[in-house]
């Protein structure tokens, strides 16, 4: 992620609002706004937490993909927990209301989420087509401590990243009074719009294309077989999960890429671009509003999770083993 709000001598390059003013023509309206800030920071947390929850503690769920979902979920609750909460506030207020210190934090947890949630998505995409392209040499190749191993890196990567590119522009030095938004210069911005956005958005987008066309290319082979009851049950799982997964990754994309043309437009959109630029966030993080809701629609295993967890049978004695993939994936 990434926001270019000063100049090169760290004054400011938009016109700046010297205190908070409400814009609202009620206070009805200004209260309901912070009543659906609320319930989308909770609704945010609460179902990522859900499904935290049910693959951690259900063994049947222990496989590659889900630590990958895992670790996708986990970025999704940190920013429902430190993000949101302070993007909205921001967003209604029309200015920041939180000190400098504070600030650097916020944008540090901001970009760290961000990559995190970029890279597990693309490892998502990399999972689906090696499990498809090669069944067999999957089975064999991927585990557990290789998916925890990658999420773990992702995770480390990001942090060192995004400490680098905050530390070297200068964002613990420079400030915008009465912005919560970092500095980047040219040079980073373009190094950043790679990493975080061209390589990771053109890795998902070739190997989803590639994901559909093998998917299809073995329903045409399966029903060119004998034994094609068998064959097919072998393969449907894995090609439900890729469909499902697909769903995943699209959502994403609609609600990444309009924020990073957004950075790109940034001299056409001139004045409005604060307004453009925040609603784009706005709808970028609501992608982890919108996770939890995926599963819940397309993820049998996930319904029947949150049916153990709230009628409390998943804190009785061995619930870990409790089947929730008879219907299928």
């Amino acid at each position: 992620m990434t926001f270019n709000e000063m100049n090169s001598t760290g004054n400011c390059l938009l016109p700046l609002k010297s205190s908070c003013s409400k814009i609202y023509s009620s206070e009805a309206a200004y209260m309901s706004l912070y009543v659906f800030a609320a319930v989308v920071v909770l609704f945010t947390m609460f179902g990522n937490l859900f499904v935290i929850i049910s693959v951690c503690h259900l063994k049947q769920l222990h496989t590659p993909t889900n630590i990958l979902i895992l670790s996708l979920a986990m970025s999704d609750f940190l920013v429902g927990l430190f993000v949101m909460p302070v993007h909205l506030m921001i967003w209604i207020e029309s200015c920041s209301l939180f000190k400098p210190a504070f600030c650097s934090f916020s944008n540090m947890i901001s970009f760290h989420l961000t990559f995190v949630s970029i890279y597990n998505i693309t490892f998502i995409a990399v999972d689906r087509y090696f499990a498809l392209s090669n069944p067999f040499l999957y089975s064999k190749k991927v585990s557990l401590l290789l998916a925890f191993i990658i999420t773990t890196h992702v995770w480390i990567v990001s942090l060192f990243y995004n400490c680098a590119l905050l530390y070297f522009n200068g964002n613990f030095k420079h400030k915008c009074s009465g912005r919560c938004l970092p500095y980047i210069n040219e040079l980073w911005f373009t190094a950043d719009l790679v990493i975080v956005f061209i390589l990771p958005c053109a890795t998902i987008i070739i190997l989803y294309m590639k994901v559909f066309f093998i998917a299809r290319r073995h329903a045409v082979a399966i029903r060119a077989t004998l034994d094609y009851q068998n064959n097919y049950d072998s393969t449907r799982s894995e090609r439900k999960a890729a469909k499902v997964l697909g769903i995943l990754v699209s959502v994403f994309l609609i609600c990444l890429i309009p924020y990073y043309i957004c950075m790109l437009l940034f001299d056409v959109l001139a004045q409005s671009y604060d307004h453009v630029v925040n609603i784009m966030i706005t709808l970028f993080f609501l992608n982890s509003t919108i996770n939890p809701l995926i599963y819940a629609l397309f993820y049998p295993w996930f319904q029947k999770s949150m049916k153990l967890i709230f009628t409390f049978r998943i804190c009785k004695t061995d619930s870990s083993l409790m089947n929730v993939l008879s219907s299928g994936y």
